[in-house]
């Protein structure tokens, strides 16, 4: 068999740990591998690289992903959708395809796979969303850097008596936030899921001060006031029409400082969240996931991905994967806001 390989969406470590053990998985069946390169561009355009053991060797521990990636959508306009990606892979001789990515890489990934294309998809993405699966890769990691972020801005909150807010990301689910806020004993968390009013989070501001402590609050890129909207950052839409998000927490920063008189900063995590080396966790469920991903192909499976449910990777159709988002439920809010204040 012949296998194509991408990684679409946002990078995220625990990528080129999934592309690793594809590679030796296959090699190990006597199957070939091709990397198409950025995401769904590299299937459109036919970039495409050989991978072979070689070409894996020290990647396990390495950020980001060896194949580039990128936010290419096969069915925007223009770009051919599930015949230009079919001619690829004829072309090439390429079987069948593993898809990495995300809501918007496997929602094209189900897509492609109810118009004939055989593709099995891997879920990735630091946000925790995905509905199918327990825990993606690229979470972990992500709490870790925002957590040590906090820990770090509490000593020089205290140092200075202000109010910091760190604005991490999550766009529609706050499970970023809600770990390392919980991790680093913050002192609110701010997330999609529950409208918040900045009254309430000054009063939380007040009781730490009153307290003898600085607040550190922690908040989702999309959280939204009550009654309000999404901050949204200069730019327009991607290939998927996702506004990019940011300012939220510079907005709160000055929010807070206006209402109590309090010196108050921002920290925006941004795009420190996604690099850098992965946690032992991602590489070994990554490294799951991508031999597992291989087993489905071998078993004929197809429009499948693969996803963790208690310690088990079991098999789930692309269109319960991309059917819903997985958002913090109540009861975990509940639980985090007996700390805050």
């Amino acid at each position: 068999m012949r296998i194509g390989m991408l990684t679409g969406g946002g990078d995220c470590p625990g990528l080129n740990a999934v592309i690793r053990a594809v590679v030796h998985r296959a090699d190990a069946a006597g199957d070939e591998v091709i990397g198409f390169r950025d995401g769904w561009r590299g299937p459109l355009k036919g970039a495409s690289r050989p991978l072979h053991i070689a070409d894996v060797a020290g990647i396990l521990a390495r950020g980001g992903t060896i194949l580039g990636s990128s936010r290419t959508n096969p069915y925007a306009q223009g770009e051919g959708g599930a015949d230009a990606v079919r001619a690829t892979m004829a072309a090439q001789g390429v079987d069948a395809l593993v898809a990495i990515g995300g809501e918007d890489t496997l929602g094209a990934a189900a897509r492609l796979a109810a118009e004939g294309v055989r593709v099995v998809g891997v879920p990735k993405t630091i946000d925790n969303d995905l509905a199918a699966t327990d825990y993606t890769f690229g979470f972990d990691t992500a709490v870790h850097i925002a957590t040590e972020a906090v820990d770090r801005l509490r000593t020089t909150a205290e140092s200075h008596r202000r109010a910091l807010v760190c604005e991490v990301m999550g766009r529609h689910a706050g499970w970023i936030a809600l770990h390392a806020g919980m991790a680093g004993g913050a002192n609110a968390i701010i997330v999609p899921e529950r409208p918040f009013t900045v009254g309430r989070v000054c009063d939380w501001v007040h009781s730490c001060f009153r307290n003898e402590y600085a607040p550190v609050i922690v908040v989702s890129e999309g959280a939204v006031p009550d009654g309000g909207g999404e901050l949204i950052a200069a730019g327009g839409t991607d290939a998927f029409g996702h506004r990019r998000l940011g300012g939220v927490g510079t907005w709160l920063a000055d929010e807070i400082e206006r209402e109590t008189g309090a010196e108050s900063r921002a920290v925006v995590l941004g795009h420190i969240q996604r690099g850098g080396t992965p946690t032992a966790y991602d590489r070994v469920l990554a490294t799951r996931f991508g031999v597992q991903a291989v087993a489905a192909l071998h078993d004929g499976e197809s429009g499948v991905m693969v996803a963790l449910r208690g310690t088990d990777i079991v098999r789930v159709s692309l269109d319960e994967a991309t059917a819903e988002l997985k958002t913090v439920p109540t009861a975990r809010l509940d639980e985090a806001e007996v700390f805050f204040g």
